[in-house]
């Protein structure tokens, strides 16, 4: 299997569609409108310019589901987040764990190239997100406990979330 990511494309729209379901969105809140996926989709497009990425994950070519990382202040500190979408016919083959470790790659290559990069990944996976939670663990994050988590940014709703962190240094 080979697992690929590419940076956000004008022509991933589709994917953001096919990950727009109830089952896939249902610790965050539940889809979205036709409006705001829209406007999902133009921010992460213009994430680069604010030092984050969003990337397509593929699987043997195949648009398989979504992993991003970028910057935002968590409790005083400027930090890396990261989130993932992976769709349900590429769940458990593995794929969530390869593009996690792609994308610490790279992100581990920025902290240490770059003094100023955040030194911590973070992420914010719902406390009954069975699954995601195993994958931090699995990726090494530690296990920070519970947190309210606004989600998202700038939106004044909170998810009851697990505060998974790793070093980046």
């Amino acid at each position: 299997m080979d697992v690929r990511l590419e940076p956000w494309s004008d022509s991933r729209l589709g994917l953001l569609e096919r990950i727009n379901t109830p089952l896939m969105r249902r610790h965050v809140g539940g889809p979205e409108t036709p409006e705001q996926l829209l406007l999902r989709h133009r921010r992460y497009l213009e994430l680069p310019s604010l030092g984050g990425v969003v990337y397509a994950v593929l699987v043997d070519g195949a648009e398989a589901g979504s992993i991003a990382h970028h910057r935002r202040e968590w409790r005083g500190a400027e930090v890396h987040e990261t989130g993932w979408n992976v769709l349900p016919e590429f769940q458990g083959r593995g794929v969530a764990l390869a593009a996690g470790r792609a994308v610490l790659a790279a992100l581990r290559a920025e902290a240490a190239a770059d003094p100023a990069s955040p030194g911590v990944l973070h992420a914010f996976p719902a406390v009954d997100n069975a699954p995601s939670n195993a994958l931090c663990a699995r990726l090494g994050f530690t296990d920070g406990g519970p947190c309210d988590f606004e989600y998202p940014q700038r939106s004044g709703r909170f998810l009851r979330s697990t505060d998974w962190h790793l070093a980046l240094r």
